[in-house]
């Protein structure tokens, strides 16, 4: 039997013969939808359960919230398009470690958030209540689409001295054109979902780029930027990434890593020691990464997925 994501995109493709206009609405109407909920994986289980929880709303939505350690600095979570904050138990494990407070949230639609349907907005506007509980964020972390929502709120309303973007992109426009690659959708049909995103917005092309695209507006000068890109990762290509870290000059640095994918880079060794040593000691710690000693890790109750043999990591500054 197809699956659903197949479903859609044939239906989006046979009425894209007939009209680029219901064809786009299709589109639009999809792209916005998550679809099916992510599981609570078993390797994450107990970090996922060990969450305080608190209750938050958006768009009259109710949204769960998720708080991990007591420490004084705090770190904020960004989890992806059809993710869950659980996907970062790694992650929230390490950041516990090494002292910190660690909050996230299943955004609407997604893990047991409630409500069908939600954009962007809604991760930024979750962010804002986060910090008005929480105080100033140590660092944001966005993964996939989460990363969009990362660097918005960073640039905007939810400063922070680092931010890290994991498999993710620059801005908008990557996300759109992973729905086009994912769906197999017409050039037509393409516009008219652009038009339609841009209408949802509120904004024309021009203010998009100006409220949304890191690259082309980087991040605020005091803002330090760990971007994470695997070479195989095939949900989103990493150009959008590569486009970032040159945007940011040398307060950035590219991690890139091979064998991991779009999701399994969240739990790869190479990212959690990048990620812990921009929290804990900056560009300087991501840059001795490749001389220092091994860390010693915390016990882990859960046992996550291993990359194949022969993968591996590198870290770059700007060319």
């Amino acid at each position: 039997m197809p699956s659903l994501p197949a479903l859609v995109g044939r239906s989006i493709r046979t009425t894209a013969r007939l009209s680029p206009a219901i064809s786009g609405y299709l589109s639009y109407r999809a792209f916005f939808a998550p679809g099916p909920r992510m599981r609570v994986r078993k390797w994450d289980a107990t970090t996922h359960s060990e969450a305080r929880r608190r209750s938050l709303t958006v768009r009259g939505i109710e949204v769960t919230g998720y708080e991990w350690g007591t420490g004084s600095r705090t770190v904020l979570l960004l989890h992806g398009w059809r993710g869950r904050a659980s996907q970062f138990a790694p992650l929230v494990r390490e950041l516990v470690y090494e002292g910190f407070r660690v909050v996230s949230f299943d955004a609407p639609a997604h893990g047991v958030s409630k409500g069908r349907r939600t954009d962007a907005r809604d991760w930024v506007t979750l962010a804002e209540q986060l910090l008005a509980i929480h105080g100033p964020f140590a660092m944001i972390v966005g993964h996939s689409f989460g990363s969009l929502a990362a660097l918005t709120a960073a640039r905007s309303t939810v400063p922070t001295p680092a931010v890290a973007v994991i498999a993710g992109g620059a801005g908008p426009a990557a996300f759109l054109d992973e729905f086009v690659r994912e769906f197999r959708v017409d050039r037509a049909t393409a516009q008219n979902l652009t038009t339609r995103f841009q209408r949802r917005l509120g904004l024309d092309e021009t203010a998009v780029t100006a409220q949304y695209d890191a690259a082309q507006h980087p991040l605020p000068a005091d803002t330090s930027l760990l971007v994470v890109h695997d070479r195989t990762d095939q949900r989103m290509p990493d150009a959008d990434s590569l486009r970032l870290h040159a945007a940011h000059g040398d307060r950035s640095r590219l991690l890139r890593t091979d064998g991991f994918g779009h999701t399994r880079v969240l739990s790869a060794d190479a990212t959690l020691d990048a990620v812990i040593a921009l929290a804990t000691g900056g560009l300087a710690a991501v840059d001795a990464l490749g001389t220092a000693a091994p860390r010693t890790r915390p016990a882990k109750a859960e046992s996550s997925p291993k990359a194949e043999p022969g993968t591996k990591a590198e870290v770059r500054t700007a060319a």
